[in-house]
């Protein structure tokens, strides 16, 4: 994962010299991989910056906030925590709109608010390979344009830019290095975990992967190679 994780941050030049970086962290897998190859390579690298790892707590019972903390202290980091009512507002009554694309929306909102108080101009998530590719076939299926997530993405002209330095790496490797690393992985307790149009298309692509190896590798290699003129 490394040689992947590595690339990704050379390739789109996600970190300078003295870079205050907030980390957004959600207790899965993918953040907790994120936050420790960070931590580690923080200790290595020439290109000095500072990281802060900030979990939004959607206010669901069943939270794993403390236990949380307690891992991000045994990585040398203070974890800090938003406690919210996000999940509970996107799963009511008046919310009409897609529960996760709410949920996401306003907790992305706060990451960018505790990112500028922190002085941070840099948020680091932990999107992964087939995170950019469910992204690009969710956005085509249920949005109607060709998108997706890109590893470097300024906003706020400018003044902040979101970093995904898992870009490069598939999530059955990341799965595998949480494994051997003993990093705790936390139970998501919203409702609609697992029952999401992003679960719908993983399962999608799931079956195309078995039929073929290929596929996922093609995909991926199509998105940095758009033909323009063979588009309406």
């Amino acid at each position: 994962m490394n040689r992947e994780f590595g690339r990704a941050l050379v390739q789109y030049h996600m970190m300078d010299d003295g870079d205050r970086i907030l980390v957004g962290v959600s207790g899965g897998k993918d953040s907790m991989a994120l936050l420790w190859s960070l931590a580690e390579r923080q200790r290595r690298s020439p290109v000095r910056y500072e990281l802060f790892p900030v979990y939004v707590d959607p206010g669901f019972e069943g939270g794993f906030a403390e236990a949380l903390r307690a891992q991000c202290r045994d990585m040398g980091l203070d974890l800090r925590v938003a406690q919210t009512d996000f999940g509970r507002i996107a799963h009511s009554a008046e919310n009409r709109e897609n529960p996760c694309f709410l949920c996401a929306r306003l907790r992305r909102k706060r990451l960018f608010e505790i990112a500028h108080e922190l002085d941070c101009r840099k948020v680091a998530l932990g999107h992964n390979k087939d995170d950019i590719i469910e992204t690009f076939f969710m956005n085509i299926c249920y949005a109607g344009e060709v998108s997706t997530m890109i590893p470097a993405q300024s906003f706020f002209n400018g003044l902040i830019t979101i970093i995904r330095p898992l870009a490069f790496v598939e999530e059955d490797l990341i799965r595998r290095f949480v494994r051997q690393q003993g990093l705790a992985v936390f139970h998501n307790p919203c409702p609609s975990a697992n029952r999401t149009k992003r679960q719908e298309i993983k399962e999608l692509l799931r079956q195309l992967y078995r039929s073929n190896p290929k596929v996922k590798g093609n995909v991926f290699r199509a998105m940095h190679h758009v033909k323009l003129d063979y588009l309406l």
